[in-house]
């Protein structure tokens, strides 16, 4: 399957640890935006994920280069892997400008967007 066929954003994760992704995915469905009330997953933010000699590495992006929320949403984020899998986290900011079209099918008509 695809990207597009399960409408999931895949991670490296998914392939290793299939158990520990769907884990985080589901527990990063809480870490929300506050100023568009979506999740990190709902958005898209969350480009990969793996775990390397029991430490998780998230590369993540934000919806805007200067969000003001950003420091705060990235360290949600890096608590709640923490939290729900155990492991020392370490959150890597990429480099990949977001774009409405990396939501989750189904979000962009939650934000008014279709």
């Amino acid at each position: 399957m695809t990207d597009s066929e399960t409408s999931v954003k895949l991670w490296e994760l998914d392939s290793t640890h299939p158990e520990k992704a769907e884990t985080l995915r589901t527990a990063l469905r809480e870490v929300l935006d506050p100023e568009l009330g979506l999740s990190v997953i709902e958005l898209g933010l969350i480009r990969d994920v793996s775990m390397r000699q029991d430490k998780l590495h998230v590369q993540m992006i934000l919806t805007t280069p200067y969000c003001p929320y950003g420091p705060a949403l990235l360290e949600m984020t890096r608590s709640r892997a923490e939290q729900v899998l155990t492991v020392p986290t370490k959150i890597e900011i990429g480099r990949e400008y977001w774009e409405p079209s990396m939501m989750e099918d189904g979000a962009t008509a939650d934000w008014g967007l279709l």
